[in-house]
């Protein structure tokens, strides 16, 4: 199954107090692939755009999706967009928003499995206190559809 994510509204590189409180310098944000951030994003960029595979199965008569981008449980899976400072080549992850496979429309996620087109999430990627977005990423804050 292909998933395609598309960012917006990126907070800054250096994002308000929290970065003075953290020390934060550099900030990106990437979707975690393993235990590794791939694919990093400055987050003073216009936008974010990440592209990847995913695996999908019936198990007892529900979709599940698996593979390196896919993390949880059975009946629990997500993706992970990471941010971080980075210095060098080294990310410090500091915060982390969490994709639910669970809050796609099941139509929507049974079509991408049956290769009827590539499963799009859009979100903003600040908060409302003008931060990173993290934490459980829920419509109508992400929204899916397929293209």
């Amino acid at each position: 199954m292909l998933i395609r994510i598309e960012g917006s509204d990126l907070p800054g590189r250096r994002v308000g107090a929290e970065a003075d409180l953290l020390r934060l310098r550099n900030v990106h944000v990437g979707v975690q692939r393993k235990a590794e951030v791939v694919d990093r994003v400055p987050a003073d960029a216009p936008g974010a755009v990440w592209r990847f595979e995913v695996t999908s199965r019936e198990v007892d008569g529900l979709l599940d999706v698996g593979g390196p981008w896919v993390h949880g449980r059975l009946g629990a899976r997500f993706l992970y967009l990471s941010w971080g400072s980075v210095t060098d080549d080294r990310f410090e992850m500091f915060r982390r928003a969490k994709l639910m496979f669970g809050d796609i429309p099941a139509e929507l996620l049974r079509a991408g499995h049956e290769d009827a087109g590539v499963l799009v999430g859009r979100l903003r990627l600040t908060d409302a206190e003008g931060g990173p977005l993290c934490a459980r990423v829920r419509p109508p804050d992400i929204s899916w559809t397929l293209e």
